[in-house]
């Protein structure tokens, strides 16, 4: 069969791939096309556009790029129509995916979603849409599946595809002093500043992140490059400190850090799953506007997944105007020293990471999608 894929950023790209995977695994014809990342192709898709030149990130960034957005769009659907795949799979990015399954529908082309976009916190009227516009829904967390029977929709879940990438990683039995051998770091304890895949994380998140280095004169920053970045993307914030890139090792990084400073999404599930104390951070253009527009809209307690599956507070969030120097130093102060603190978040992890399940959901996954699709009927 024919699977059109579009994700839109670094996470979706990395579950993306391991879907791919699975799918071509259990269906020896597969043929793989659609939007991603370097992983998706490595997997075996015919990459058309890279995530890299379409990932659009906050309010009025959006706001700002709607004519980009729509352009991107009539790409899609043209490719899509010219090549006439079987199924849509559309993972996560919902702003885009969503528009997408619009014209898809209409074509008459299955539409499945894997990994749904977190309505749950931004914007829950849009179950209404999901319902009319997406034949089968793959979630990845168990809170999903109660959320969406709320509304009458069921939805299919096999466990959290973060648990196998993690559980398949390389190097996973590393040791501390090998990772800093390779990539010639001083031995110091280190902070790792997961700082997101996009340039405006990096623009409102990094720096902010980087007034750390003063008050920890004995530890050692490393940033953890992005796939999809270079140097010149980190230069504007690094120039004159004494801070380090390493790119393509996330969970090496993290894994060996003592502590780390990390952007909101998936990276902070990651984290936890690694074991490693976290600060999550989040921020954005437009001081008051955007803290307004973000209070008004986000329909949950709290915005990192750690928190949400745990349905408490186990990692500190920094959200927006509370994203500044004395917060993060109080908070990163709390959690590098063993004690009370930091073995209460490891003891949150413990519980997050029981209710995630075993590894195999990219697998279990694939095989569900192909089932359903050979029985589909609209």
């Amino acid at each position: 069969m024919r699977y059109y894929v579009i994700a839109g950023e670094a996470s979706g790209d990395l579950h993306a791939s391991n879907l791919i995977k699975g799918l071509r695994h259990h269906d020896s014809a597969a043929e793989v096309r659609g939007w991603g990342g370097d992983l998706m192709r490595a997997a075996g898709c015919d990459i058309v556009r890279h995530y890299k030149d379409t990932a659009i990130m906050g309010f009025l960034t959006v706001l700002k790029n709607l004519d980009k957005i729509k352009a991107n769009i009539d790409e899609c659907r043209r490719d899509i129509l010219a090549w006439r795949p079987d199924v849509v799979i559309l993972v996560d990015y919902g702003g885009f995916n969503l528009r997408v399954a619009k014209f898809i529908k209409e074509a008459g082309i299955p539409v499945y979603y894997y990994i749904s976009p977190k309505i749950w916190a931004w914007n829950t009227g849009r179950v209404k849409k999901i319902k009319r516009l997406v034949d089968r829904m793959f979630v990845i967390f168990p809170f999903e599946v109660d959320f969406y029977a709320r509304y009458g929709y069921p939805v299919y879940y096999a466990g959290n595809p973060l648990v196998d990438a993690i559980h398949d990683r390389d190097h996973k039995n590393e040791s501390f002093e090998e990772f800093t051998r390779v990539n010639g770091l001083s031995g110091k304890p280190i902070i790792a500043l997961v700082a997101g895949s996009r340039a405006q994380e990096l623009k409102h998140v990094l720096p902010k992140m980087l007034l750390m280095m003063p008050h920890f004169p004995d530890h050692e920053f490393v940033i953890a490059g992005a796939p999809s970045m270079m140097d010149a993307d980190y230069a504007p914030y690094i120039q004159g400190k004494n801070v380090r890139i390493v790119y393509g090792q996330t969970y090496r990084l993290v894994k060996q850090a003592r502590a780390a400073l990390v952007t909101s999404g998936t990276a902070t599930l990651e984290t936890a799953i690694l074991g490693t104390p976290q600060v999550v951070c989040y921020s954005g253009e437009g001081g008051a506007l955007s803290y307004f527009l973000f209070k008004t809209f986000v329909k949950v307690k709290y915005i990192s997944l750690v928190n949400l599956i745990a349905g408490r507070e186990v990692v500190p969030e920094l959200l927006m105007q509370k994203l500044n120097e004395r917060n993060i130093l109080r908070e990163l102060s709390a959690i590098l020293p063993d004690g009370e603190n930091r073995e209460r978040m490891l003891s949150g992890y413990r519980e997050v990471n029981g209710r995630l399940g075993e590894p195999g959901a990219s697998e279990r996954f694939a095989e569900m999608m192909i089932k359903e699709l050979t029985n589909f009927r609209f």
